[in-house]
């Protein structure tokens, strides 16, 4: 029998990865990871068949000495929860994200990975298995410089819209990259009223460009793409170096038989005629705000994960009553 487009995309060397909490359904799908966001968990705090996740995590926060603390602590302890069930249905590594109201704080931010670590850790899951996701501001990139460097704490930086933001996490050394596509895609429909087809998409543009220009360049950040509003985003960037893919268009692949062509290449993307560039904070700033959709897109991302997690804490918030 022909091999479904999901098997075709597994075969093409790109790991595939399944992006939600929902680890109920991802099993069958077999994918190589996870990742998790603000939003996704509290979807997932959401649904009949994860509430003794939930109530675990409240009855362990009743530590707290205040609402306030007990509430924080319930916050993390479900992520960790959803994280360390998550690892046991795929075999590699698991995204658990930072509070997205800690963008703009370098050390808050470090400090926040460093407890959800030593959390994972208190629950038997080794710090190889999971990556820490931060913003992709300033900050959150100088954060994750210093946890790579100083704690061997890996990390996936997300909200990933510019050219700039590439290059500054490259120049991080951190350990993974979370450029998103349907996110750049949704603006650029908004803004022109074109629908793109897979060819022209400027999403899948983006993530190809960063991806030549690392390879081009010897970064060892791998990169990950993610947001996909349609199957055709996901094999526009078939031989990416790993692909994050809901349950919905997981299924979608796995039901399609269409050829998967291998679109990126290690050797294509050295051909490639880019110079390498350096940032400072400074340059760093100029460039990202040269670009009219990321910088929207960024502040709008970490509004609405701001916007989920007050969602959730208001839920937890509520039990712990």
């Amino acid at each position: 029998s022909a091999m479904s487009s999901l098997e075709q995309l597994k075969a093409s060397g790109t790991l595939v990865v399944a992006d939600t909490g929902d680890f109920e359904t991802i099993a069958k799908f077999k994918p190589r990871d996870a990742t998790t966001n603000p939003s996704l968990i509290l979807a997932a705090a959401k649904m009949p068949q994860y509430k003794s996740v939930v109530d675990a995590a409240i009855e362990k926060a009743k530590a707290g000495a205040t609402i306030d603390e007990q509430v924080e602590i319930a916050m993390d302890q479900l992520f960790v929860s959803f994280g360390a069930e998550i690892l046991k249905v795929v075999e590699g590594r698991v995204s658990t994200e930072v509070d997205a109201r800690l963008s703009f704080d370098k050390q808050r931010q470090i400090e926040k990975a460093l407890k959800l670590i030593s959390m994972y850790e208190a629950a038997g899951v080794s710090k190889e298995r999971v990556l820490i996701k931060l913003s992709s501001t300033w900050e959150g990139i100088q954060a994750a410089a210093e946890l790579e460097k100083k704690h061997g704490i890996h990390c996936n930086l997300t909200l990933l819209f510019s050219f700039a933001q590439a290059v500054a996490c490259a120049e991080a050394g951190v350990t993974l990259i979370s450029p998103f596509v349907g996110r750049i895609m949704d603006w650029y429909k908004a803004k022109t009223g074109k629908s793109y087809e897979a060819a022209e998409d400027p999403g899948v543009h983006s993530v190809t460009k960063i991806y030549n220009y690392y390879k081009k360049h010897g970064y060892k950040t791998v990169v990950m793409g993610a947001s996909f509003r349609n199957t055709g985003e996901v094999l526009a960037l078939a031989g990416c170096d790993l692909l994050t893919i809901s349950p919905a268009l997981l299924q979608q692949l796995d039901n399609m038989q269409d050829e998967v062509p291998v679109l990126l290449k290690e050797e294509t993307a050295k051909a490639t005629d880019t110079e390498r560039i350096s940032l400072d904070e400074a340059g760093f700033r100029w460039l990202h705000n040269e670009d009219e959709m990321a910088v929207h897109k960024l502040s709008e991302g970490i509004r609405k994960f701001a916007e989920d997690a007050v969602k959730l804490e208001t839920i937890i918030r509520e039990k712990l009553q």
